[in-house]
């Protein structure tokens, strides 16, 4: 039987699981799932302490928003260093989902700001529901963003588009956000969910090894010179195809046992 996941839950981050995939939900609709330092470490937590048998994890959201980003109550008074610390936690927090063991899909919708951005940029695969919008509102309240948007956006979508929704606190709907990037697929209201569930299930159906390369490896391999990207590739395919998961794969391909390429 697969290990109940809700011990690893608050009331704020509840935990379920959908056979390998863990499901992540932010339970503060409230306040619009507005993130407070224990809901960031509490993710933390989280995507480090899946057990074996998960193979995916999705972040979902109760309500009708996805994150409204940094709960305004956090927004005490900080020195600097107080500020680059409490900075550093969440760039800590969401490397640990960028660069954990499994995939992560995020599913959104309604608010996804400031730093429920940043959560869903640390997500590798992004579904939003048609109600989702993007907005980055920290130049008008005299701050700056700390949770990562200013390396993972970019990479997305370029400063000059980023400097934009800061300058200007432009907003961005899902058929903006997928044609940016912010997002991988839409779907109508009330359906993200289960739609990112599938995705989920269907790379956790990966073998491992082709997961961790694609979650550690390829991002690395991007951002290198390409001397530096083609050896990395060719020591990383040697590395997997000598993984025994790829060989039966592999060995079921030969026989035509394998699944078909579907859409």
């Amino acid at each position: 039987m697969a290990e109940d996941l809700s011990g690893l839950g608050t009331e704020s981050l509840v935990v379920t699981r959908r056979e390998a995939v863990a499901i992540v939900t932010l339970n503060r609709p409230h306040k619009r799932n507005a993130l407070d330092d224990g809901m960031v470490l509490g993710l933390e937590r989280i995507a480090r302490g899946l057990p074996d048998d998960v193979r995916a994890l999705v972040i979902a959201a109760e309500g009708p928003h996805f994150c409204a980003g940094l709960d305004l109550a956090e927004l005490t008074e900080r020195d600097a260093p107080a500020g680059m610390l409490h900075s550093r936690m969440w760039h800590r927090a969401f490397h640990e989902i960028e660069f954990g063991r499994v995939p992560v899909v995020a599913a959104l919708k309604g608010a996804v700001i400031g730093g429920g951005l940043e959560l869903a940029l640390s997500a590798h695969l992004r579904v939003a529901e048609t109600s989702a919008f993007y907005a980055l509102p920290e130049g008008q309240r005299g701050i700056f963003v700390g949770g990562g948007a200013s390396v993972r956006l970019p990479r997305l979508i370029g400063v000059s588009r980023m400097r934009d929704m800061m300058l200007t606190g432009r907003v961005h709907d899902a058929e903006s956000g997928e044609r940016l990037g912010l997002s991988h697929y839409v779907t109508p209201p009330g359906e993200g969910l289960e739609r990112a569930i599938a995705l989920a299930a269907r790379a956790a159906e990966n073998a491992p090894l082709t997961n961790y390369a694609l979650i550690h490896a390829l991002p690395r391999i991007a951002e290198a010179d390409p001397a530096t990207g083609y050896l990395t590739e060719a020591l990383m395919t040697a590395v997997a195809q000598s993984d025994a998961e790829a060989k039966r794969r592999l060995a079921e391909f030969l026989e035509g046992r394998a699944k078909k390429v579907r859409e």
